[in-house]
């Protein structure tokens, strides 16, 4: 079995705000090991009160403890295995947490504690991408962005039914009404698909980005000559200007050479 080849390239991650919310409950990771493998990981938090907060920054700190743990597997089921593994420790304390603040927190703001998670892992010339909620990930190929994930939403229910058209989902009352959320069940649905990988740009973002900016602004962006940290920048910068209407979180891989 020939050895793959090893990317090699820059990143970026960075939350912001946005101009609406009181708190900052995104948070973003990009990381690598020996391995030459590249993971990446973008978290939206949910339930009010910064209890949102708390739950993206226990998956994020979960996720980083994890990989830095992680081992190369020669296999994709391994892979497979490990996000599994890694998310349902994390949808188990984050549940147990907010049992707990059930039990005790009268203000009805402060129930129901969450986050989504959208996390790509880059392993030689294979890709693979988990997906819990609405934030998403995306692929720069050939100067066109592609969405690489599909939202587990209500109005994504009424799009697959042929309810709703795309143009009435983008001002649906209900578009923000997620089906899924890491934390707020005890069982855990996660989605995991895989794809080959040849270098390619991958965004990963919450859905402060692509409810300010469409896809197309979205490449626009990264299609120029800045920097990787600059794209970020900008790409947070036109959506806050567009808006700000949510937190964005957002985390930027983009490939300059390969062995």
């Amino acid at each position: 079995m020939p050895e793959s080849k090893n990317y090699h390239g820059t990143y970026a991650y960075k939350t912001d705000i946005g101009r609406v919310r009181k708190t900052n409950e995104d948070r973003a990771i990009i990381l690598m090991n020996s391995d030459n493998e590249v993971f990446l990981a973008v978290s939206d938090g949910m339930g009010g009160s910064e209890k949102g907060d708390v739950a993206s920054k226990l998956t994020i700190d979960l996720l980083n403890a994890s990989f830095k743990k992680k081992k190369k597997h020669r296999y994709l089921f391994s892979d497979k295995r490990w996000i599994t593994r890694t998310c349902k420790s994390i949808n188990k304390k984050i549940y147990s947490m907010a049992e707990k603040v059930n039990k005790t927190e009268k203000n009805s703001e402060k129930i129901g504690m969450g986050c989504t998670l959208v996390a790509v892992l880059i392993s030689g010339e294979r890709m693979m991408i988990a997906n819990i909620g609405d934030s998403r990930a995306y692929m720069l190929k050939d100067g066109e962005i592609k969405q690489l994930t599909t939202d587990q939403t209500y109005v994504e229910y009424l799009l697959k039914t042929g309810k709703i058209t795309e143009e009435g989902a983008k001002t649906h009352p209900d578009r923000h009404v997620l089906t899924n959320a890491l934390g707020v069940y005890n069982s855990l649905s996660l989605s995991i698909a895989d794809r080959p990988y040849h270098g390619e740009s991958i965004l990963l973002c919450s859905d402060g980005l692509y409810n300010n900016l469409d896809s197309k602004e979205i490449a626009n962006i990264l299609l120029t000559d800045e920097r990787t940290d600059q794209k970020v920048v900008s790409l947070i910068s036109i959506a806050n200007h567009a808006g700000g209407s949510d937190n964005i979180g957002i985390a930027l891989w983009e490939c300059i050479a390969n062995d």
